[in-house]
C-alpha cells in the first residue's frame, strides 16, 4: 500500500511527543523549475530528501508527516516517513488539513507539532532540538527566527519613504512548533476567512492573543524560493559533506 493512501496508526500514549508536519503541496512557480521545487535535485537527491533527513536526525519528533497535492505524481515512498494526498489551495489550508489528519488518528491535543517548510532544506537536527528544548515546557510554543540584520526601509512607488526602526524586528522561520490542538483551533477560526492574512503558523495562533516564543536560528535556514538560491543551497549542502 502507498504511504500516501495509508491510514495513520493511532497514538494513544498520554505523555506529550513531537510530530513533524511539512507542507508540501505547493508548485513552486516562483523557482522557474521543471519539477515542484520540492522535487528538484540538489547533490543528486530531491530538495525534499534533505529536508526529511534533518527532520529524521531529530530523536525527540516521533513520526513525520507529509502532506501533498491530491495528485502529486512524483512523492515517493520514503523509509519512516508518512503521506497523505491533503494538499490545499495555500499552505495554509494544507497544515490545517495536516493537523485535521493527525487528529483523526487519534493524535492528542496536548502534542507538539513542528511545522517545518518543505523547502528548507538547510536547516540542521542541532537547531530543530534547539527549538524542542526551548518550547517543550513553553505555555505557548514559538518559532526559529533571526533578529533582522540590515537597515529596513518602507517604499511606495519604487522609492523609500523611510526607514523603519529594525530594533525588536525578527524575520520568522521554521519550524514553528505549537501543541496540536492550539494550532487546530487557531486555523479553524483563520478557515472561515480562507485564511486570510495567515503567512505562518504564528500568526494564526498570535490572532489567538498568544505570544510565541522567538528562538534564534541561523541565516543558512534559508527558504529556497528563487532560481539563485539552488545554487547557494547546493554550495551549504556541499560545504557540510
Amino acid at each position: 500500500m502507498s504511504l500516501a493512501n495509508a491510514p495513520i496508526p493511532a497514538m494513544t500514549s498520554t505523555v506529550a511527543r513531537c510530530h513533524a508536519l511539512l507542507p508540501a503541496a505547493g508548485s513552486g512557480s516562483r523557482a522557474g523549475t521543471v519539477l515542484p521545487k520540492q522535487y528538484q535535485a540538489l547533490l543528486g537527491r530531491p530538495l525534499l530528501a534533505h529536508t526529511l533527513a534533518a527532520l529524521r536526525a531529530v530523536p525527540a519528533i516521533e513520526r513525520v508527516l507529509v502532506v501533498i497535492a491530491p495528485d502529486d505524481a512524483h512523492w515517493t515512498e520514503l523509509a519512516g516517513i508518512e503521506a497523505v494526498r491533503r494538499g490545499g489551495a495555500t499552505r495554509a489550508e494544507s497544515v490545517f488539513n495536516g493537523l485535521q489528519a493527525l487528529r483523526e488518528s487519534g493524535v492528542p491535543d496536548n502534542d507538539w507539532v513542528l511545522v517545518h517548510d518543505a523547502a528548507r532544506c538547510l536547516v540542521t537536527p542541532q537547531e530543530i532540538g534547539a527549538l524542542i528544548d526551548a518550547c517543550r515546557d513553553d505555555p505557548v510554543g514559538g518559532l526559529l527566527a533571526l533578529p533582522l540584520p540590515d537597515t529596513l526601509k518602507a517604499e511606495a512607488g519604487g522609492r523609500v519613504q523611510q526607514t523603519v526602526p529594525r530594533e525588536h524586528k525578527w524575520l520568522a522561520q521554521t519550524p514553528q512548533m505549537f501543541r496540536l490542538g492550539d494550532l487546530h483551533a487557531a486555523l479553524a477560526v483563520a478557515r472561515a476567512s480562507g485564511f486570510a492574512g495567515i503567512t505562518d503558523e504564528a500568526s494564526a495562533i498570535e490572532r489567538s492573543g498568544a505570544q510565541p516564543r522567538l528562538v534564534e536560528g541561523r541565516a543558512s535556514n534559508l527558504k529556497v524560493t528563487y532560481p539563485h538560491d539552488f545554487a547557494l543551497a547546493e554550495a551549504i549542502l556541499r560545504s557540510r559533506t
